[in-house]
């Protein structure tokens, strides 16, 4: 069977170069005579597994010494509590509501402090991006929390928030390693794996050593410190093994195709094809402000829930899969992440085109 075009917003569309190689590598890693699935995380193959794939990610991100990367488990949803957990010293943070995430993760905030929320799209049904240029950030706030792309709305802060001075910590679960980033501009920064660069099971955290302290929230577990996983190098207990070693193929098969800045020209000339044709078609429309599209996740709607339904039925005949939008917002979404091939947008938009003037 051929393999079909998946705009699946996560998990998600892989390198199909990383997938063959980890094939080959499935019985037997590099003379090892098992599978890495099957090899003790302590061992010396492991150990150069998990400090290869941390030293290229430094190496893509340019990440300072000053900040810890910790390879662990729970998906970005655990990280919603975490972050509060660890950085609400003065039991306050700002969060900016621009989706369901953003929402989720301040309605766990809540459970530790007072999360204030100091900004929300929520009166357009998050279709833009508030303005974040002068936020009321509360005196005593720990941190100021965004979600940088929203996966759900297509949405992304192409302008960091004011801060004011506070800690800024982004969920970029769905626009990490698509472009560079100045990770200063960040106390910390997660990402779920399962979007941009390996298998569900494994969050990535980018933290800042000062923000790594033994005064957490009281009662707070063990297995949910920073300190914990920072002071084991990632190796307090078992990680996603074979989620880090995915992700560092990934982190791999993204140096050798020349980086982040070659990787955000080559998302941005993906999205402008889907986009121009959004803009002049009779039939489909865009939902997001064009100032905030993302480059990752393209909803859209033709306005009828009947052709819509249509749409997905026929594409999904055709060989493009997951267009079905979030069950929150219905129409459609086509998630475009790093390993979706150019190509894969070329065809969505002819069978677009096509199915336009069959029932435009």
């Amino acid at each position: 069977m051929s393999r079909v075009y998946n705009f699946s917003a996560g998990p998600a569309v892989l390198p199909e170069e990383v997938l063959k190689e980890a094939a080959e590598e499935m019985l037997d890693y590099r003379g090892t005579g098992m599978s890495v699935m099957e090899m003790s995380h302590r061992s010396k193959a492991f150990d150069a597994i998990i400090k290869d794939a941390e030293a290229d990610l430094r190496d893509l991100l340019a990440v300072p010494d000053n900040y810890k990367v910790l390879f662990l488990q729970g998906g970005a949803s655990q990280q919603f509590a975490m972050v509060p957990m660890n950085l609400m010293k003065n039991r306050v943070a700002d969060y900016i509501i621009t989706g369901q995430w953003a929402k989720k993760a301040h309605k766990e905030a809540s459970l530790f402090g007072k999360a204030n929320a100091v900004a929300s799209s929520a009166d357009k049904t998050f279709s833009y991006i508030p303005d974040c240029s002068d936020l009321p950030i509360s005196e005593d706030a720990d941190y100021v929390y965004i979600c940088e792309n929203n996966t759900i709305y297509g949405t992304k802060f192409w302008t960091l928030p004011n801060t004011k001075g506070k800690d800024l910590v982004a969920d970029q679960s769905s626009c990490f390693l698509s472009e560079p980033v100045d990770v200063t501009k960040y106390g910390l920064i997660f990402a779920g794996a399962q979007k941009n660069v390996g298998p569900a099971g494994t969050v990535i955290v980018i933290i800042r050593e000062d923000l790594i302290r033994e005064d957490v929230l009281e009662q707070t577990p063990t297995m949910l410190r920073y300190k914990t996983h920072a002071d084991a190098d990632s190796l307090y207990n078992t990680p996603p093994t074979y989620g880090i070693y995915m992700c560092g193929k990934v982190f791999k098969w993204l140096k050798a195709r020349g980086g982040l800045t070659a990787m955000k020209e080559y998302n941005e000339k993906k999205a402008k094809i889907l986009y121009d044709f959004l803009d002049q078609s009779r039939l489909f429309k865009g939902t997001v402000e064009k100032k905030d599209r993302s480059l990752m996740n393209v909803p859209f709607v033709t306005g009828s829930e009947e052709l819509d339904a249509l749409f997905v039925k026929e594409s999904k005949a055709a060989g493009f899969e997951n267009l079905k939008g979030h069950r929150t917002v219905g129409g459609m979404r086509a998630s475009i992440y790093n390993a979706m091939h150019i190509e894969g947008v070329e065809k969505l938009v002819e069978f677009m085109d096509a199915f336009e003037k069959k029932n435009g």
